[in-house]
């Protein structure tokens, strides 16, 4: 099974479900800014994708910087409690799989956590190529 932590508006989130689905999944789409966060699935996802809660904050386009949390000495405890309260905080999309849980920015790093990827040659929406017409990662410019 694979769930995405998806922001419809966020051109990033839309790529990587349109990625996962071409590539043959029918994944759980978790829309958080609907859904909200509990402290236990935070908490679960940012172990279990090895990142911490300074490095899953979304510090543009979110009220980060009006909330003064991106200073370098507020605590995690902190970063979490304004997340749970602000969802938007929490920057995207967090994709799980069998093969691990990442935050997926670009959004060909997703192709980390799938088997199948999606028939080449592949575009993003704003028309970068990630995938040749062999299937596989186009060299970046």
């Amino acid at each position: 099974m694979i769930v995405i932590h998806h922001n419809p508006e966020c051109g990033t989130s839309r790529n990587v479900l349109q990625i996962i689905q071409d590539a043959g999944y029918a994944p759980v789409i978790v829309e958080y800014l609907q859904d909200g966060w509990t402290r236990n699935q935070l908490m679960g996802l940012f172990a279990a994708a090895n990142i911490t809660p300074r490095e899953a904050l979304r510090t543009t386009k979110s009220p980060a910087k009006e909330l003064g949390l991106l200073d370098e000495n507020v605590a995690d405890e902190t970063l979490i409690t304004a997340m749970l309260e602000h969802p938007v905080l929490v920057n995207r999309p967090i994709v799980c799989s069998p093969k691990g849980v990442k935050l997926c920015r670009p959004s060909e790093a997703v192709l980390d956590l799938l088997d199948k990827w999606p028939a080449g040659p592949y575009f993003k929406e704003d028309g970068e190529q990630i995938l040749d017409a062999q299937g596989r990662l186009s060299e970046r410019k």
